[in-house]
Formats: C-alpha cells, structure tokens, sequence
C-alpha cells in the first residue's frame, strides 16, 4: 500500500452503513477491558499469591510494578510502530503476545517466573493498548466518535468494578485446584477469540510520515526508572547497602541524558521519543507532574489497601472485593458528573476540589483504622472510600483534558501519549515505594498475633503519605489553565485528527 493510498484511507470518512466497523470496536474494547480488569485483578489476589507461591514482599511489588513498568517503558513505542508496521498488525501482536504471557503467569513454577511473565505481559499490553484509539479514528467518522468514547468510559467504569470482584471470586472458588491461576488463564479464551475475530473485522491503518523509533530513548527511559525502582524495592530487605543510593543517585544523570539526547534528536531528525517543547507549555508541563504524582498516590494506596484487607485483617479475597464496590462506583459517577455539569462552569475548581476531597476521604479512613482497629467492618469503610472515589472520580475525567487544552493541536498526540506513560510510570514508581512507606513500618519478624496490629499501623502510615500528595496535587493543579480550551468530550476527538495532520508527532 503507497503512503498516500494509506493517508487516503486515514482521511476519508468509513462507510457508516459498515456493520464490521462496530465488530472491530467491540474487539478493540475488549482489548482495553482486558488491560483494565488486568491490573485489579491482580492486586485482590496477591495476598493468596504469596501464600501460595511463597513471594517476598520485593517479588509482591514486582509482581504489579514488573507490569506496570513495562508498561509505560512501550507505550510510546508501541503507538510508533502501529503508525509505522500498520495498527491492526500491532494490535494482533500485542493481543498474541498479551494472551501467551497470560499463560506464562497461569502457569508460573515460582515467584521469579511470574515477575517475568508479568513484565512481558506488560510490554505486550504496550503494543495493544495504543492502537485502540487508532483504530476507532480510522475505521469511525468524526461525527459517530462521540458515542464510541462514551462506550469507552463506560468500559474503564465497568473494568473498575468487575476487575476486584473477578478477581475475588476466581481466588475464592479455587478452580479446579489451581487457587489464584484462574485470573490469568482467564485471558486465554478471550485473547484467543479477540485475535480471530480482529483479523477478520479490522481494518488495517498506517501513518501516512510515520517517524523512527528512537530506541536509543526507550533504553534510557527504561535504564532511569530500573536504577531507581529497583533500589527502592530491594533496599528494605537487603538492608539499604550503599549502592542503592548510588543507584538511584546516578538514575538522575541517566534522566539527564535523555533530555540531552532528546534535544539533539529533535534537532537533527525530528523524531525524539519525547518532544521536548511541549515542556514549554506551563499547563502541560504542571499537568504532567500532576498525572505522575497522582499516579505515585494511585500505585501505593491500591496495593497497601489489599494486603491491609487481606493480610492484616484477614479478610477472604471476595470479603475484600465486595468492600471496594461502593469506591468503583463512587469513581464512575464523579466522573461523569464532572465532565457533563462542573467543568464547564466551575473549570479548575473542579480539580482541586477532587484533590482536597480525595485527601479528606484518605484522612476519615486513617481516623476510622486508628479507632476500630482489628474489628473495623466493610461498611464502616464505606464512607471514606465513597468520599475518596467521589474525589478521584473529579481528577480523573478532566485532568487530560485540562493539560492539553494549551496544547498545540498538531502536537495532541504525542501529549497524550506522554500524559499516559508518566501516570504508568508515577503507578510503577508509587509501588516501588511500598518497600519504604508500608513494609518498612512492619517488622522482619513477627508473632502470629503481632501481624494485624502491625499492618493495621503501616496501612495507617501509607496513608498518611498518600494524604500529602494529594495535598502537592493540590498546589500543583494552580498551574493548570482556569478552563480548558475546549470540553473534555470534544477533547478526545480533537487529539486524534492530530494523527493526520502531524502524525511523526503521534506516540
């Protein structure tokens, strides 16, 4: 296919009497769904995996953190090589890739062998998830692309829900003997079928300028956040030895050298992993620590919540599931109440107003820890994580929206693919942190009775942490434009016409 065979086809509205172009959505849906109920289900059932395979805590984080820094380390390669090798082609890999290390994880003999496939699941969701929003671009006209990502945040709210209470429940009903692997090879139908069907209904897609990987960027994006999670994960039980600190410390000149690089790559080819200019823009460089921050408070409540629920209280995976209902939903209505009815009049506000909320829902549940202790009940937990979700649920609509709206838009993309990678990176950075800010609270050996109180106090003092960056969130968001440019539902269709005019620019 010539470029401008394919730019034709990038271009020119679909057909919208094409039935296979809503096969193709619910197979690309199905996809992020997977990536989605992926995470939480893997946390609720990380306790039973301890048990079970007999995990360090180091190997727990990495059990979540392996993923999720793989993760973020390929997302903006992966978008590159669909705009280059074709989406659906990347798709079909990623999906192939995600199904086999999905079995890979089912399938584990030990704790090192889960940490790896859990790393190359997440460099598989790396080259599936990116061509998602591809694909709708190209197979939907821009007037149907409204009601297909309202689809898709009904799928991230469902994903939210289903993921804890699957996992739950394939952790508490023992399939067959094989206790938490359930939640794995779950994927494997679903992926099979997702796989057969894509090659049938979608339709191939290429960047008409795609540019050149910058492999040289990945490796020291990668190299950085290795040097420094690593140490922070190890230290606790390898008792901090002095390289660890130089570890970290050099991961700071590996990160300047990226910039350096990236400056000169801009210079010389015009295809840098990360395009540094965008930095220049006050509201998105706020928004990007903003998203990276967030994602720190993110990766360290959701994994000390588990093992607080499940090791410390010693609650059954489906006892511990049920309790985050209420929070799911919390998110999911805050959301959709935030971008339909306060953005467009509170703007800013709306934001901020998420942050201080999700800190008083964080301080009400240290309060209720503290008091009931042992005997605390899920429905006396209701009320901070309600309170808690109601805040998320106002960060987490608006906030891509409010850092791209300075933006300029032939540079959306490859924002929004940044926007992306540094929350998975803030995630997997957050998970590293556990090691310091919860297990380094728990002593190395404890009586049978000493294990409650002792998580009890730890679950306290991460939350404590979680509450101050909820408070620098806060301040950070001052940065953030008043209101955005434009409406975060018009955003999404914005970003992606982007992928046209500029696409080397596309992550």
């Amino acid at each position: 296919m010539t470029s401008s065979e394919t730019e034709t086809r990038l271009t020119a509205p679909p057909g919208t009497g094409d039935r296979r172009r809503w096969f193709a959505l619910a197979i690309v849906m199905t996809a992020a769904f997977m990536d989605l109920v992926d995470v939480t289900i893997v946390n609720i059932a990380i306790p039973s995996i301890q048990r079970d395979a007999g995990a360090s805590f180091s190997q727990i984080q990495w059990i979540t953190a392996g993923y999720a820094l793989a993760f973020a380390a390929g997302l903006i390669t992966g978008g590159r090589l669909g705009d280059i090798h074709g989406r659906k082609r990347i798709f079909l890999l990623g999906i192939a890739g995600f199904t086999l290390a999905s079995a890979l994880c089912g399938f584990a003999a030990n704790p090192e062998m889960l940490v790896a496939s859990r790393v190359l699941q997440g460099a598989m969701a790396s080259l599936m998830v990116p061509q998602v929003l591809s694909i709708v671009h190209a197979t939907f006209p821009a007037h149907e692309r409204g009601k297909v990502f309202g689809l898709f945040g009904a799928i991230v709210g469902l994903g939210a829900v289903s993921g804890p209470l699957l996992g739950a429940l394939l952790t508490e009903w023992n399939l067959f003997g094989l206790q938490w692997r359930p939640i794995f090879l779950i994927n494997l139908p679903v992926g099979v079928a997702a796989w057969l069907l894509g090659r049938r209904f979608i339709t191939e897609s290429r960047a008409p300028k795609a540019l050149k990987l910058d492999l040289v960027g990945v490796a020291l994006v990668t190299l950085g956040l290795l040097m420094l999670l690593y140490p922070l994960t190890r230290g606790r039980e390898l008792g901090w030895p002095l390289w660890g600190y130089g570890s970290m410390a050099g991961a700071l000149v590996v990160f300047a050298a990226l910039v350096a690089y990236e400056r000169r790559k801009a210079a010389r080819d015009g295809s840098p992993l990360v395009e540094l200019s965008l930095f220049r823009v006050k509201s998105f460089a706020a928004g990007i620590a903003v998203q990276t921050v967030f994602g720190i408070a993110l990766g360290v409540f959701f994994l000390v919540w588990t093992l607080y629920m499940q090791m410390g209280l010693g609650w059954s995976p489906l006892k511990a599931g049920l309790t985050g209902v209420p929070f799911s939903i919390a998110v999911s209505t805050a959301a959709g109440l935030s971008v339909q009815k306060l953005v467009p009049r509170f703007g800013r506000g709306v934001l901020q107003a998420g942050a201080l909320v999700m800190a008083l829902g964080v301080l009400v549940y240290i309060a209720e820890a503290a008091h009931y202790g042992l005997s605390i009940a899920p429905w006396q937990m209701a009320l901070p994580l309600v309170v808690m979700g109601v805040g998320m649920g106002l960060i987490v609509a608006p906030l891509t929206d409010a850092v791209l709206s300075q933006v300029p838009r032939e540079h959306a993309g490859s924002a929004s693919g940044l926007i992306n990678t540094v929350q998975q990176m803030g995630n997997a950075l957050g998970l590293g942190l556990v090691s310091v800010v919860f297990f380094g609270e728990i002593g190395d050996r404890l009586a049978p009775a000493e294990v409650g109180p002792a998580f009890v106090h730890a679950f306290q003092h991460a939350l404590g942490w979680v509450a101050g960056v909820m408070g620098a969130i806060f301040l950070l968001m001052f940065a953030l434009p008043r209101r955005p440019a434009q409406h975060v539902e018009g955003a999404a269709a914005e970003q992606l016409p982007a992928r046209d005019e500029e696409p080397e620019l596309v992550s």
